[in-house]
């Protein structure tokens, strides 16, 4: 008998486990299908001693103090500004869009004062975008459009920026500054031992069961609970009755290479040209000190059997599907539903750990509400 049955070892159940062990004296099991904790943020050393983020690069970075509280319970943290280039038209460009950039495309020095003007003669007038195209081109007009944001959503998302909602591109910011960091955010960094380590002393509580390669169905035949955390696609939890969710899967291609360096930068984007949209050295961000690197190639692919549902698709038909789940799972008694998966949204890191941190809080109160009801029909009996 356990009080919670946890589905994922990723951020949102991995924080949930540890707060109702540790806080509230809870038995917890996790179930998890994959072969490791950590969920998408998993990483591991391979054969030439470089820590890779096995799903992908994940920058961690927040605005919240609470969420930097937490989780430096559990790791200390490397400083990481991170920075990234695209490559197009034969060369680098500075990424995301700043007065950097703008001066590599005029091709002389400028100031903030010339792009602001250049960009208000650029830019179309849209008082509300309602896609992602028109986004960036209310911000910086069709060439820079063109230049970093058309084809690389295009090869990402299978479909045209203009059949995606706002936040999809709205997500990068255009500055006009020297600023070219690709995120804003005050805390920006890395798990000094990286994220696999995190989750393994988040998860240490002896109230903690972990059974990996497990599927949750299998567990809930095997095992009694009273409360039953999903963080996993919230289609497959209903048995996919309205039809299947839409994602974006992807496909890594490492390559191991006999130099300290390959690229400038830890992540270079390419828009226009190959197959592939990036290409990530995290060596940049780690710090590692190796006389060998790897290199990551990244290839956006159709979501099927076999592969993981990476990237919810932010479109207004997908919405719509999710929405008849959301409402089934609204009414589910005795069930959370949390995480990018289970509530099909794209969340940073911070947000979900955000979110199951507020989940806990939810728990929590409805734990001392059975117990302030439970003392009242103790008095009332007596």
């Amino acid at each position: 008998m356990f009080d919670f049955l946890i589905v994922g070892a990723g951020f949102a159940g991995s924080v949930l486990a540890e707060r109702l062990a540790s806080q509230l004296g809870k038995s917890c099991l996790i179930v998890e299908k994959r072969s490791h904790i950590g969920g998408n943020a998993y990483d591991r050393y391979d054969g030439a001693g470089v820590l890779l983020h096995h799903y992908g690069p994940h920058y961690f970075r927040t605005n919240s103090q609470r969420i930097v509280d937490y989780l430096s319970q559990f790791t200390e943290w490397r400083d990481v500004e991170y920075k990234i280039l695209s490559w197009t038209h034969g060369r680098f460009w500075q990424f995301p869009i700043n007065l950097n950039t703008f001066e590599q495309l005029i091709g002389r020095p400028s100031n903030t004062e010339e792009m602001e003007t250049q960009l208000a003669e650029w830019r179309i007038d849209i008082d509300n975008p309602k896609n992602s195209e028109e986004v960036i081109i209310s911000q910086v007009g069709w060439k820079l459009y063109e230049m970093f944001f058309k084809n690389y959503t295009r090869k990402q998302w299978q479909r045209d920026a203009k059949d995606l909602d706002p936040t999809v591109c709205g997500r990068i910011p255009i500055r006009t500054n020297r600023d070219d960091r690709y995120l804003s955010e005050k805390f920006q960094g890395l798990p000094k031992d990286g994220y696999t380590a995190m989750f393994r002393r988040m998860l240490a509580h002896p109230l903690i069961e972990m059974r990996l390669n497990t599927d949750y169905r299998e567990a809930r035949r095997q095992v009694a609970f009273r409360h039953l955390i999903f963080t996993g696609p919230i289609d497959e939890y209903f048995d996919y009755r309205f039809g299947r969710l839409p994602y974006r899967s992807l496909r890594f291609e490492p390559e191991t290479l006999a130099q300290e360096f390959f690229q400038p930068t830890m992540q270079v984007n390419y828009p226009n040209d190959h197959d592939f949209t990036r290409i990530v050295e995290i060596k940049h961000a780690t710090g590692q000190e190796l006389p060998l690197t790897t290199i990551v190639r990244e290839y956006p692919q159709n979501f099927g059997p076999g592969r993981e549902p990476y990237y919810p698709i932010p479109a207004p038909d997908a919405r719509a599907l999710y929405q008849k789940y959301a409402e089934q799972g609204a009414v589910e008694k005795n069930v959370s539903f949390v995480g990018r998966l289970a509530t099909y949204r794209y969340y940073n890191m911070d947000q979900v750990v955000g979110m199951a941190l507020a989940e806990f809080d939810r728990l929590r109160r409805n734990e001392d509400m059975r117990m302030i009801s439970g003392n009242r029909l103790v008095l009332a009996a007596s």
